[in-house]
């Protein structure tokens, strides 16, 4: 037997086929898409990799931010609740999630099952989640995936003061003006983005061991600088991407009592 999760981001669309021993197939489809086409594009995509078909799915639950407009899946679970399975299950020893994407982060406090005991979430602004390295790259002129790779050549400490995308903006243009160099530049931008989430995980209180998903957990900048400021040792997913998708696929499998 089948399930899937389909988690329905703000700028990615994650499908997890589950089968009786694991993960059978998944996909990411990423950048600008029409919502309910994509879904059904990612969801053939992963189940092709597992060597199925949709007759073969006995349930399917969604979730993201998209979820309501995209109108897919038999049932819908919330984030919140899709991360704490996921990552259990990924990882059972952890007891504290931490989830960035595009525009949301989240902290999690989770038990053993895989159930959320607390959570808290990013403020509005966008500083601290991936619209923020995208925005910072843009003015650096370089790709996001280099952030990341960059920020390690820096061991120089210089802060971003600004709380907002716009203000912390400008603040990299007048960097950049200085002659600073971009190394140092994407050390700063990943201190920012870990300082954000550090401080939102210690108002939840950290406890061990800890799991960070989501598309930044792609970056090794923040991976590194997360680290210092919480003072423990992370545990990042080899496709720290699926992880909410995964959460949702498992539940729905829960939920068929097998």
């Amino acid at each position: 037997m089948l399930t899937v999760g389909l988690d329905v981001g703000a700028e990615s669309i994650k499908a997890v086929v589950l089968g009786d021993s694991g993960i059978a197939g998944y996909a990411v489809l990423e950048g600008q898409f029409e919502l309910r086409k994509t879904c059904e594009e990612a969801l053939s995509l992963a189940l092709g990799r597992a060597n199925a078909s949709a007759s073969d799915v006995s349930g399917l639950l969604s979730t993201g931010v998209g979820n309501k407009e995209a109108g897919y899946g038999d049932r819908a679970v919330t984030e919140v609740v899709a991360d704490a399975r996921g990552a259990v299950w990924l990882c059972p020893g952890a007891r504290t999630a931490i989830d960035v994407g595009s525009e949301q982060a989240r902290a999690i406090r989770c038990d053993g099952t895989g159930k959320v005991v607390s959570y808290g979430k990013n403020d509005k602004c966008a500083a601290g989640v991936g619209a923020f390295v995208e925005a910072m790259a843009r003015a650096l002129e370089i790709r996001i995936e280099d952030v990341g790779k960059l920020s390690l050549q820096s061991d120089r400490d210089i802060s971003l003061d600004s709380n907002c995308v716009v203000f912390a903006e400008t603040e990299v243009v007048s960097l950049i003006h200085a002659r600073t160099s971009k190394a140092d530049i994407t050390r700063a931008i990943g201190d920012s983005i870990a300082r954000r989430i550090s401080s939102m995980v210690h108002r939840l209180g950290v406890e061990e061991q800890v799991i960070f998903f989501g598309g930044v957990a792609k970056n090794i900048g923040v991976v590194e600088r997360l680290k210092h400021h919480l003072g423990k040792s992370i545990v990042v997913p080899e496709e720290p991407q699926i992880v909410t998708a995964l959460g949702a696929a498992l539940i729905a499998r829960d939920q068929k009592g097998t």
